[in-house]
């Protein structure tokens, strides 16, 4: 474990630069350091080698004073001649001059200060001393040459001594120099190896890897990074290299799940084609045969499976009855035989295996009330149905089996509005043309039996007028009646219908009839709208013949209570009898009333003439299914 994370330590990248780095810091504190140190070694060298250099101006003073004294002047130049060799002494001693002396390896320099120091004190300096004391004979002219000659000597061993101080300062400038610039080198080549370290460990690699990253964005996840070192970029390279494999892996997985999903969608798609499809043919219009058999032709084409058939029969019937079947001639049709268990006993889908060997899947055709047979289904030999298909199917089979049963609702309803529509006219012929006809007979009985007498000739002319009044009413009941039974509803909505009606009463009435159905905004059932149209024509139609009014009006409202209220009122002379007798029409739409579990109301209308109230809930219609349009046929 050690051993490895040493391993580690040695190839780190961090590693190697923070070496690179701490070397060019060390070298940059070395030369520093030494710079500091010769810096340090030379200070005050400039001051001892003027220091030196002045004492060959010493000399030569005192040499000069000396010679004064040799002339004469013998009081100021004692005096000044002690005072420069107090002078000399003081500088040749100094601080500066001794601290420059180095140690044993500069014997030069040493062997120079000590040799000027033993002649000074040796031979220059007893010279002048005996020559500065107060009782010391003036020096003569040979005194004077000698000591010239001694000074001169002495002055070079001096300006030896200045050369000796300034070669050791530049041996040390000289030595800084070399300590500078090797520093300098070493830096320099300490530098360039790091940068080539960053170029080759750091620079390049993030390069590649950066390329790498690049291509792996635009896609291209079979690209891999060839910079799998030791070291901290190429542990990321060799990261980024799983990295790409696993999201190629995970990309071809994903490919293939949106591959999938896109069949799933596409199948779901078609499911949702044939379901729509067959639910608009079947609600579409009124199912036959031919709407069965192309819902059948969908279902084998969008599924795969084999021919089916459409089987009715009732639970717990003995026989079944295919209405639509999609099988190729000469395949025998379960719905052949007279006991046909499947019609019969299928609640749920289920398999079944026939004595042929074929798999038929058979499922109910039924709605929220009865079952009226089954969907059958024949199976590929080998196949089984999928659960999505069996649900599809399912689904299918119940909207067939609403269709079915909305089918036969239709017709029970049309029968049921056909029994209800010739009650009423037999009702209407009852009270209206059957009674002229009875009352003629009784006159025609009269008749006769005027006839017989020749004096009874006035009351039979009286008779026969009756009999033409009598005929000509019953042939104008007759009219209204066929042409009230010859109406068909056609389409158009109600509002269209009304319309229609007030404008043909009041073409042949020659009177103004107002129509309001702007608050007419509940929906009617057919059943409904048949007979408020009855009602209203029957109420205009006694306007006409009764009223003897100039204006009329047809308003139709839903209230908020869910009723429909429908008022036909007139300006005439309003109602003079009971309704019992006043006119048949009225009991008919009394009978019309009573049909929508509404009510009718005879009433007279404020300022002159009669209204016509009729009032019914609109959850009381009976449904039944009639064309919606009139054509006097």
């Amino acid at each position: 474990m050690a051993r490895s994370t040493w391993r580690h330590i040695e190839q780190s990248l961090v590693t190697r630069l923070g070496g690179a780095i701490a070397a060019i810091a060390v070298l940059a504190v070395l030369g520093m350091s030494v710079s500091g140190m010769v810096a340090l070694s030379t200070q005050g060298s400039s001051e001892a080698i003027n220091l030196a250099g002045s004492l060959r101006m010493q000399s030569w003073r005192m040499a000069s004073l000396y010679l004064a004294l040799a002339n004469g002047d013998a009081e100021r130049g004692r005096a000044a001649l002690r005072e420069a060799i107090t002078d000399f002494d003081i500088t040749l001693m100094s601080r500066p001059i001794v601290e420059m002396l180095p140690g044993p390896g500069e014997v030069d320099l040493v062997a120079s200060y000590h040799r000027v120091r033993s002649d000074w004190r040796q031979r220059i300096r007893p010279h002048f001393v005996a020559a500065a004391t107060a009782d010391a004979a003036r020096p003569g002219p040979a005194q004077v040459a000698a000591m010239q000659a001694e000074v001169g000597a002495f002055v070079a061993d001096i300006n030896h001594l200045v050369k000796q101080m300034e070669r050791a300062t530049e041996s040390k400038i000289l030595v800084l120099q070399m300590v500078l610039g090797v520093a300098l080198v070493v830096t320099v080549l300490v530098v360039l190896l790091t940068i080539h370290l960053i170029h080759t460990g750091l620079v390049k690699p993030l390069h590649e890897l950066l390329g790498f990253a690049t291509r792996v964005g635009q896609g291209d996840l079979s690209v891999r990074t060839e910079y799998i070192g030791e070291d901290e970029l190429g542990r990321l390279g060799q990261a980024f290299n799983l990295m790409a494999e696993d999201l190629s892996k995970l990309y071809q997985d994903l490919e293939s799940r949106v591959a999938q999903k896109t069949a799933e969608l596409t199948r779901s798609n078609r499911s949702l084609e044939l379901l729509y499809h067959s639910i608009a043919r079947l609600h579409g219009a009124p199912p036959g045969r031919e709407t069965y058999m192309a819902v059948l032709r969908d279902i084998e084409m969008v599924l795969g499976l084999g021919h089916g058939i459409v089987c009715l029969g009732e639970p717990g019937g003995s026989s079944g009855r295919a209405i639509a079947s999609s099988m190729v001639s000469g395949d025998a049709s379960p719905c052949d035989k007279a006991d046909c268990a499947l019609c019969h006993n299928t609640r749920t889908p289920r398999v079944s295996i026939m004595d042929d060997g074929r798999q038929l899947l058979t499922l109910p055709l039924s709605d929220t009330e009865h079952q009226y047979g089954v969907l059958i289904i024949d199976l590929p030999e080998g196949a089984h149905p999928e659960a999505w298909q069996v649900q599809l199917l399912e689904a299918l089979s119940r909207h067939i089996g609403v269709a079915i049963g909305a089918e036969q609702r239709v017709e029970q309803s049309r029968r049921l509005a056909l029994l209800e529509e010739r009650a009423v006219i037999a009702r209407e012929l009852h009270d209206s043309l059957a009674q002229s006809l009875a009352y003629m007979k009784i006159q025609v009985s009269l008749l006769q039996a005027a006839l017989k007498d020749p004096q009874q000739h006035g009351a039979a002319e009286q008779l026969l007028a009756e009999l033409r009044t009598g005929l000509s009413g019953a042939y104008r009941q007759l009219r209204e009646l066929l042409s009230t039974f010859r109406l068909k509803m056609e389409g158009g909505d109600l509002h269209s219908v009304l319309a229609h009606t007030v404008a043909e009463f009041a073409r042949r009435g020659g009177i103004e009839i107002e129509l309001d159905t702007s608050r007419l905004d509940c929906p009617l059932s057919p059943n409904g709208e048949i007979h408020v149209l009855h009602v209203i024509r029957e109420a205009l139609s006694n306007v006409l013949n009764h009223a003897h009014a100039s204006r009329a009006a047809v308003g139709l409202q839903c209230r908020p209570d869910g009723r429909l209220e429908v008022v036909i009122e007139d300006d005439g002379i309003g109602i003079r009898k009971t309704a019992d007798v006043h006119h048949y029409g009225m009991t008919i739409m009394e009978e019309r009333a009573r049909t929508l579990q509404g009510e009718i109301r005879y009433e007279e209308r404020p300022g002159g003439g009669t209204r016509v109230v009729l009032d019914f809930p609109l959850n009381g219609q009976r449904q039944s299914v009639v064309p919606i349009k009139i054509a006097n046929l």
